[in-house]
């Protein structure tokens, strides 16, 4: 038995019924340790235990200090992934296998070393001020680090990524971000921890070689499936064909989420049949797919049931004839609309109907799925139209004279531009100032706008709803940068509501800053710096130091000054990374 092993009995055993054998000072086998006589008292076994620990504390650092390498291989931990780079086998001075003994490896399997970086890495003053955040200062902002890191050329130096990539494994919403800056060391180093597996197949590279369809995890086979589909899509599309069958239901909905890269005519007999699947989640992206998809016969079905329930009629009001909108919507849900992604309980139809009161109720709901999923083309070739006079025109229920029709029409067709990306019908939702209970539909709108429309129709919108309990939702649905009209238009929201006293005006106020220290671009930050020392005067505060307006100014005062506070941190970080 060697030495070792020895350590190993006696620490398993115990002390008191084997004691720490001796350590030989050669190479000589270490002769087995006598027994102790009866009766040892307990400094006795302590010291045997203590003893024996400093051995095993010596054995281990010799154990290390004089293994040799054997024949140099690459450890499976990113000798397959192209991040690795070329490694060759004479890496170092390797011992070759024993005559007779091809194949065996003495000594332990090397780790590929990290490859070479293709850019650089940020700068040691912007370095410094991720440290800061990481270590929790201004936290929020890291996500904006690293994708104005990214955006600039440059990623995470490399003695920060240990502590991003943990960031990175308790915070999914993270992990895009940092896939982007963390650099060809990010991934190695993903390859050596199973904890920070996520990054490896998250970006556009799957990794894992040819095989990776076949051997890969999910996501990587996801990310090898978006590759795929973004060069050859017919590939992409026979490669899952070939396992579908074989995958269970959570993969079979991921895998097909990747169809709406390079989405064409030619996918959409494999939707129609994905339609059919077991899998409740298949079957709902199959049928989204479909109504994205121009020409399709699913859209053409959509179409069939569209107009059954909204045409045209030319009513005569006031002695002049005036085209209408007239809506019945569906009496009964039938099999052919289940199997065509409209259920029988659709989401939120039992939501409150907003000022109309009462919940929507399962009809509209049907209606207003069959409206979403129907291709806008159906309404300006039935009213022969443009998209803004359409919605402008009057709508009126075709059985009760007081039903919602008019704002389920409007809200069918919004979520209907959204679906098809649709910026004609999106303006025309927006400027027609229609589904005003709806102002989170028409906010949902403005990412379609092309961007030099974009600022001017979301500082409307928050004008409209200024001091409406739907403005903070709106707001959230507006991403940044919030600049130029829109910056304006927040600012001045903010102020009207710091000069409000009320507590439910505080409230909105103090969510209002939450939002625009992430959004609002620093450049508005000097404005709101005046406007919280001038609510600091009034309220009888000595503006001597920050946290003095910080400790006793009013809420609105503490409220600005920390947003002022991260809009200069912004500002001072954007401005590192760009130099």
């Amino acid at each position: 038995m060697s030495t070792w092993n020895d350590h190993v009995t006696a620490a398993l055993l115990g002390t008191q019924r084997r004691p720490a054998p001796p350590v030989p000072a050669s190479d000589e086998p270490a002769p087995r340790p006598t027994e102790q006589p009866e009766g040892q008292s307990g400094e006795r076994f302590a010291d045997e235990a203590g003893r024996l620990l400093d051995q095993a504390a010596l054995l281990t650092v010799q154990r290390r200090a004089g293994l040799q390498p054997g024949q140099v291989r690459l450890s499976q931990a990113g000798a397959g992934h192209p991040a690795a780079g070329q490694i060759g086998v004479d890496l170092a001075e390797a011992r070759q296998p024993a005559a007779g003994q091809a194949g065996v490896v003495d000594g332990p399997a090397l780790i590929a070393p990290a490859p070479a970086e293709d850019v650089p890495a940020a700068s040691e003053v912007a370095a410094g001020r991720l440290a800061r955040i990481l270590r929790g200062e201004q936290i929020r902002v890291l996500p904006e680090w690293l994708e104005a890191a990214a955006a600039n050329g440059l990623r995470v130096p490399a003695r920060l990524l240990p502590e991003l990539l943990e960031k990175g494994r308790s915070d999914r919403m993270l992990r895009p971000a940092i896939v982007r800056a963390a650099g060809r060391r990010g991934v190695w180093l993903a390859l050596q921890n199973t904890d920070w597996a996520y990054l490896v197949g998250a970006g556009d590279d799957p990794g894992g070689g040819p095989d990776v369809w076949e051997t890969g995890t999910r996501n990587q086979r996801v990310a090898h499936l978006i590759r795929l589909r973004g060069n050859d899509p017919a590939a992409a599309r026979e490669a899952l064909r070939e396992t579908w069958a074989k995958e269970p239901a959570p993969d079979r909905a991921a895998f097909l989420a990747t169809f709406e890269h390079g989405l064409s005519a030619d996918d959409e007999d494999f939707l129609e049949e994905a339609l059919e699947d077991r899998g409740k989640d298949v079957r709902q992206l199959a049928s989204d797919l479909l109504a994205w998809l121009p020409g399709s016969a699913y859209g053409q079905r959509m179409a069939v049931r569209a107009r059954q329930c909204v045409r045209p009629e030319v009513r005569t009001v006031r002695a002049r004839k005036q085209t209408w909108v007239v809506v019945e919507a569906p009496h009964s849900h039938d099999e052919d609309m289940a199997r065509d992604g409209v259920p029988f309980h659709p989401t939120g139809s039992f939501a409150p109907a907003g000022k109309a009161g009462g919940p929507v109720g399962a009809r509209a709901g049907w209606l207003r799925e069959i409206l979403a999923r129907t291709p806008l083309t159906t309404w300006t070739e039935l009213f022969g139209l443009p998209p803004m006079e359409i919605v402008c025109l009057p709508i009126a229920d075709a059985i009760d004279s007081d039903a919602r029709g008019a704002r389920d029409v409007h809200i069918g067709w919004a979520r209907a531009a959204l679906r098809q990306r649709d910026a004609e019908w999106a303006r025309a939702l927006l400027k027609g100032g229609v589904v005003v209970d709806e102002p989170e539909a028409l906010a949902d709108l403005l990412a379609i706008l092309p961007a030099t429309e974009r600022d001017a129709a979301a500082a409307g919108l928050i004008r409209w709803v200024e001091g409406n309990p739907d403005l903070l939702r709106v707001l959230e649905r507006i991403p940044g940068p919030w600049a130029g009209e829109l910056a304006d238009a927040v600012v001045a929201t903010l102020a009207s509501a710091a000069e409000r006293s009320s507590q439910r005006y505080e409230h909105t106020l103090t969510q209002l800053c939450r939002l625009a220290d992430q959004r609002l671009v620093p450049e508005a930050g000097p404005r709101l710096d005046a406007l919280a020392q001038r609510l600091a005067t009034e309220a009888g505060v000595t503006a001597g130091t920050a946290a003095r307006v910080v400790g006793s100014g009013t809420v609105a005062t503490r409220a600005l000054h920390e947003l002022t506070e991260t809009l200069r941190f912004r500002h001072e970080m954007l401005k590192e990374l760009s130099a």
